[in-house]
C-alpha cells in the first residue's frame, strides 16, 4: 500500500479518535450511594451496564449525611441514592438535585444484632440495659440515617438517655456492622439487609423497625453534566430490573 494512503488512514484513526474519547467520557456516571447499599448496588451497577453498555457507572459509597456534604464541597455526583428522605430533604433545600427526578425506590427496616457467639437474649428494648451491653454500637446520628433512626426509636421507648453513656459511634451502617462480626461490641442497630449479608457472624435479637418509615430515595444531581445517562440509571434502579435486585437482596419496594 501506498505511504501516503497510509499516513492518511493513520491520521483519520487518530482525529476519529480524538472525536469518539469526548463522547464516552461523557456517558461515564458517577452515583453517590448510602453505605447500606453497597452490596445491591454494585449488583444494579452491573446489570444495568450489561443492558447500557454505552455507559459506564462509578459509585460512591458513604453514609448519606457524608455524601450531601461532599456535593455540597463541589464532589461531581450525578445521581444520589440516600439511605432516608430526611438527608434527600436537606440535598434539596441547598439545590443540589433536580426535585422532579426524586423517587422512592426501596423500604428497609430497623434492628439490633449482635455477635453469633452470643448468647444474650432480647425481648423488649429495656433489655439493653443489662449488664451484658456494655457497648452498643450505631451510626452517627447526625450524619449516618439508621444511627437517626436508632435514636427516634430508642427515644419513642424512653431509653435514649438511659443507654447514652454505652452507646458508641460510628460514620457508616456498615462500620456497626464490622463491630458486630468481630465481636468488638455487644449489640449494635444496622438494616436488616445488612445483617443479611453478615450470613452466620451475626444475630437478630430485636426488630427495631416499631412506627419506623425507613424509605430510600434517589434523584439525579443539579450539578450534572450527564443528565440522560444519569435519568436512565435511576429509571433503571425504579423499574422492573432494579426493583427485582432489591427485593433479592432483602429491601422492600414501594407501594
Amino acid at each position: 500500500m501506498d505511504s501516503k494512503i497510509i499516513s492518511r488512514i493513520l491520521v483519520f484513526v487518530v482525529i476519529g479518535g480524538l472525536i469518539v474519547s469526548p463522547a464516552a467520557a461523557a456517558d461515564e456516571i458517577i452515583v453517590s450511594a448510602a453505605a447500606s447499599l453497597t452490596n445491591v448496588m454494585t449488583e444494579i451497577r452491573r446489570s444495568f451496564e450489561a443492558m447500557h453498555p454505552d455507559i459506564h457507572v462509578l459509585c460512591n459509597f458513604a453514609s448519606s449525611g457524608s455524601l450531601v456534604q461532599q456535593m455540597a464541597n463541589g464532589a461531581p455526583v450525578d445521581v444520589f441514592a440516600s439511605a432516608s428522605s430526611h438527608h434527600m430533604d436537606r440535598a434539596e433545600v441547598q439545590g443540589l438535585i433536580d426535585s422532579r427526578t426524586r423517587r422512592i425506590f426501596a423500604f428497609n427496616e430497623l434492628a439490633v444484632i449482635v455477635p453469633s457467639r452470643s448468647g444474650v437474649s432480647v425481648n423488649r428494648v429495656s433489655d439493653l440495659c443489662a449488664t451484658n451491653f456494655k457497648k452498643i454500637v450505631l451510626g452517627h446520628p447526625d450524619s449516618v440515617p439508621a444511627g437517626r433512626y436508632a435514636k427516634i426509636f430508642l427515644d419513642a421507648h424512653g431509653m435514649w438517655h438511659t443507654l447514652y453513656d454505652r452507646l458508641v459511634y460510628t460514620n457508616s451502617v456498615r462500620q456497626v456492622l464490622d463491630y458486630i462480626r468481630r465481636a468488638e461490641a455487644d449489640a449494635g442497630f444496622v438494616y436488616v439487609t445488612d445483617a443479611a449479608i453478615a450470613e452466620n457472624s451475626v444475630r437478630i435479637v430485636l426488630d427495631a423497625n416499631k412506627s419506623l418509615n425507613i424509605s430510600y430515595p434517589i434523584a439525579v444531581t443539579r450539578m450534572t453534566k450527564h443528565r440522560r445517562p444519569a435519568v436512565a440509571f435511576c429509571e433503571y434502579v425504579t423499574g422492573f430490573q432494579g426493583q427485582a435486585i432489591l427485593l433479592a437482596y432483602g429491601f422492600r419496594s414501594p407501594e
